[in-house]
């Protein structure tokens, strides 16, 4: 990240909008966001039904929604194919490819999830001030 030294350069900004990659966080790592885009590029072209039974925690009306909004941010692509009965397929844009080294990174990241975990006990049953001990939040 860029750091401003000069504080007269400095733009008074909202908190929110300080950091760049704020709207790039909200739009990949929505809930559902990843595992979509994961299985399309892992495994290609799906059907909804196809999906659904790959990912399946997620329901119905939620994989609807995301992939909605995943369209509509040009991350997938949905292909209708007027057929009887008609045919709906989904696949990963050369938008959403584009990702794929930034997934890989957090991928290669994924190793120190052992020492976060670490971290989580150590500071859960750190005694605090007063006697009182962390109270462990998600």
């Amino acid at each position: 990240m860029t750091q401003h030294t000069n504080p007269a350069a400095r733009i008074d900004v909202a908190p929110e909008q300080a950091c760049p990659i704020a709207p790039v966080v909200d739009i990949v790592f929505s809930r559902w966001t990843t595992p979509i885009l994961w299985a399309l590029h892992e495994y290609g072209r799906h059907r909804f039904v196809e999906l659904e039974r790959r990912i399946t925690s997620i329901t119905p009306k939620v994989l609807t929604d995301r992939l909605r909004q995943l369209e509509r941010d040009g991350l997938v692509v949905r292909t209708y194919h007027p057929e009887v009965p008609p045919r709906v397929e989904y696949e990963i844009s050369e938008l959403g490819r584009s990702l794929g080294p930034m997934f890989a990174a957090l991928s290669e990241w994924s190793v120190n999830l052992d020492t976060v975990e670490q971290a989580r006990r150590e500071y859960d049953t750190k005694e605090r001030p007063g006697g009182r001990r962390a109270v462990r939040r998600g």
